[in-house]
């Protein structure tokens, strides 16, 4: 029996789905055994001048995206973990990461906003929020702070679809987009959202995960979109394809784009190099908007 059957079993038994819940809440504290296996470490970015830019991003690594916004420093869906999923002591059950972050904990620069876009274990990972700064403010979707909370963040702030918020410099705004939101199957009516960043007359759009949707263009025109671009096969309703993130990137007729959620952890069937080649086909003439294609690549304008 493959560990699919063993979870497709367990969803339909709800003391299981409690066990999970109580399992993905760990901090990470003691799963040395994690780091036994180790991952390659994919080029170091540079960050000497990354305070001069007013608009630059960093992909870590998955979703972990380091932007630098009029000003202001911004973390996506932060996981620095070698593994991700439910912890049993002393380890992790759960995907293992094909490349280290781009950057470590300790080489970060000082931040400014921390988001959060969803529950799922590759986009929400409390061993590495225990390890970030409790002063940065975080944003993430409705109902999902019970999760964050018992880490001391200062200020946490749930935001709906449509929802805007001001923090300093930046405007933050949530969007509808296709997706789910549970984490372990037992509670489905968490949120989930993109976001519009706004500072210094820049605008970013972090999508996170989403499948196609086709009322992006109300977001208007935006500098960079961040896109995901794996996870799709079977999963096509909740991801999108690479050709369907450069539909939505046009739709909000975006000067750059920068694909994500790829080549980091194996979470569906497609081959690993299979997104990006796709990615740079859709493109085609384009392809000079693709800003940054391999972890820790970095871009700056």
């Amino acid at each position: 029996m493959s560990w699919r059957h063993i979870t497709d079993w367990a969803k339909q038994w709800p003391p299981t789905l409690c066990l999970a819940d109580w399992l993905g809440r760990g901090r990470g504290r003691l799963r040395f055994l994690d780091h036994l296996q180790t991952a390659p470490a994919p080029r170091r970015p540079d960050m000497t001048n990354w305070q001069q830019h007013e608009l630059a991003a960093v992909w870590i690594g998955h979703a972990t995206v380091l932007l630098r916004i009029g000003g202001a420093t911004i973390l996506t869906d932060p996981v620095f973990s070698i593994r991700i999923g439910l912890g049993f002591g002393l380890f992790t059950a759960g995907p293992r990461r094909f490349y280290a972050p781009a950057l470590d904990l300790h080489h970060l620069p000082p931040l400014d906003l921390i988001i959060v876009s969803h529950a799922h274990f590759d986009h929400l990972d409390r061993p590495t929020l225990a390890r970030l700064p409790k002063r940065t403010p975080l944003i993430t979707s409705r109902r999902n702070a019970d999760l964050i909370r018992d880490l001391g963040f200062r200020s946490i702030t749930e935001m709906r679809w449509g929802q805007s918020v001001q923090l300093g410099s930046l405007r933050v705004t949530s969007q509808r987009i296709e997706h789910w939101g549970a984490r372990t199957f037992h509670d489905p009516q968490r949120g989930y959202g993109a976001f519009l960043i706004e500072a210094g007359g820049q605008r970013v759009f972090y999508g996170a995960d989403t499948g196609h949707c086709n009322y992006l263009r109300e977001v208007g025109k935006v500098d960079l979109a961040i896109f995901g671009i794996g996870g799709y096969d079977p999963y096509i309703q909740a991801h999108a394809t690479p050709e369907q993130a450069w539909d939505m990137a046009n739709q909000m007729r975006a000067d750059y784009l920068l694909p994500v959620h790829h080549s980091t952890f194996r979470l569906s069937y497609e081959p690993m190099d299979e997104p990006m080649e796709r990615m740079m086909a859709a493109a085609g003439s384009d392809d000079d908007r693709i800003v940054i294609r391999e972890i820790g690549g970095q871009w700056a304008r």
